[in-house]
């Protein structure tokens, strides 16, 4: 019924609400007493909600996306009639029967999205053939937008794309040398004066940064101002991100002499990032069944982030998908955790790539779905975790964390910290301090009653951020860990 055959579980529906007042009004419509006409067929699901009023609600759900459309007055996504609506279908008791036709206003809607989908992809294409070349120089990548000036019929102007390249380039290169200054003035007055020098001479040199339109570089001046007040042991803090800094700034100085992947990261830790639309174009496209392993919606106080991450059943490679929104706006729906989706991901360049977007999506639909059963994915042990976080930061210096899966680890509360205890090894992984207020890992331990569970998190200096914890138990049930924001 979904990409992967499938019936979602009540679990994944309900990582879908976007509050806990929409998951309470959603099981209470999750009954087949309020629905009549529901339906399922391919990717699509469907049915009609009695309410309040004379009109039932038409509800239907796109389980490709997912994309919902409801007849009801919220304007939230999903409401609470779609949430009910996927609680009962996942519930697999005959609430929602298989195999019907789509009524005609649900059919006139999925076909929109359809028709959508297809324009959006042929946009794509165009904007890649247009393009003039792969985009790989500091020119290409600096124009935020992908696109330029208009010409006939509302072409993009590569001339004037280039030159607004261009400037970016040079405004970005005056903010690292604006930087490079201030961390030589810190190390030359010394480190153990800057806990007294308060946040308004940062706060100007961020201020810089915003000017020279180098979010990455006005992130790791915040984070250089946040440092002399974070506790013991700061000052050596401090002079390693001073250290992570001033390489990052030297990188983006020197870009013509990095290796062409390197250089490719270095842009986007400064802020440049290639559009989607180019990406797609001319970026290879990998097919595989990606499995969703977990997501996190963070913000920092002008914008929610919303981060997913995908792992290939193939390939066995690990993919990152970022959504963005303003304040008081909506993020893109999410993907369900559990998911396996048949798609096509295009990987942004860099010397460790994991950011991903998403391409063509393949429909699979079985004759017979079965019931969905989220068995806890392969993983590997401690040891080699750290291993693979090592290999990446030797690609990524500027890496926070790398995602993995740890599989036979029980966690171990203590008043030095948390940790994950690998008892194969004898090996123990600190569970990040930032971690450490959240009532999630206590969540956890309860999902592991003292035994080896299956944890998928992020390894990175600061110790391991648990996101999603499958039940060791034989009953499907998938627990999210975190839904907090990361550095």
């Amino acid at each position: 019924m979904n990409p992967q055959g499938e019936r979602w579980t009540a679990e994944q529906v309900l990582a879908l609400a976007s509050d806990a007042a929409s998951r309470t009004a959603g099981g209470k419509l999750a009954t087949a007493g309020s629905w009549s006409g529901a339906g399922a067929r391919g990717q699509a699901v469907w049915g009609l909600c009695s309410g309040s009023g004379s009109k039932p609600y038409q509800t239907v759900v796109d389980l490709n996306g997912p994309g919902y459309r409801c007849s009801c007055p919220s304007r939230k996504f999903p409401c609470k009639h779609a949430l009910g609506l996927l609680l009962l279908w996942a519930s697999g008791e005959g609430g929602v029967p298989g195999g019907g036709e789509p009524p005609e206003w649900a059919e006139q809607w999925l076909g929109g999205r359809r028709e959508r989908a297809g324009r959006a992809a042929a946009a794509a294409r165009e904007a890649g053939a247009g393009s003039g070349g792969t985009g790989d120089g500091v020119g290409r990548r600096g124009t935020g937008d992908g696109s330029g000036s208009g010409r006939s019929g509302g072409a993009a102007d590569p001339e004037a794309a280039r030159h607004r390249a261009e400037r970016r380039a040079q405004r970005i290169a005056a903010g690292a040398t604006e930087l490079e200054r201030r961390l030589a003035d810190l190390l030359r007055d010394g480190l153990a004066a800057a806990d007294r020098a308060g946040y308004g001479a940062w706060d100007e040199t961020a201020a810089r940064m915003v000017d020279a339109q180098a979010p990455g570089l006005e992130t790791r001046v915040r984070e250089l101002a946040a440092i002399p007040s974070s506790g013991p042991g700061w000052p050596a803090r401090l002079l390693e991100e001073c250290a992570l800094a001033h390489l990052l700034t030297q990188g983006f100085l020197h870009l013509d002499r990095l290796p062409e992947q390197l250089a490719a990261t270095t842009r986007t830790r400064v802020g440049l990032t290639t559009p989607v639309a180019e990406l797609l174009a001319t970026g290879e496209a990998i097919r595989d069944r990606w499995l969703v392993l977990g997501r996190q919606d963070g913000t920092d106080g002008r914008l929610t982030t919303r981060r997913s991450w995908l792992r290939g059943e193939r390939t066995h490679r690990m993919a990152l998908l970022l959504s963005f929104s303003a304040p008081g706006r909506p993020l893109e729906p999410a993907l369900p955790t559990g998911l396996v989706l048949d798609a096509d991901l295009t990987y942004y360049p860099a010397a460790r790539p994991l950011r991903a977007a998403i391409g063509a999506r393949h429909e699979e639909v079985p004759e017979d779905p079965a019931p969905a059963v989220s068995a806890a994915p392969e993983g590997c042990d401690v040891d080699t975790a750290l291993a693979i976080y090592g290999a990446a930061l030797g690609d990524d210096p500027w890496l926070e964390g790398w995602p993995v899966v740890l599989t036979d680890v029980v966690p171990v509360p203590g008043d030095a910290g948390w940790q994950l205890a690998d008892e194969r090894s004898g090996s123990a992984l600190p569970i990040d301090p930032r971690c450490a207020g959240r009532t999630d890992l206590w969540q956890l331990m309860a999902i592991s009653g003292g035994g080896p569970v299956t944890v998928f998190g992020e390894c990175g200096h600061r110790g391991f951020s648990p996101i999603t914890t499958w039940d060791p138990t034989p009953v499907p049930l998938i627990a999210a860990a975190a839904q907090g924001g990361t550095r």
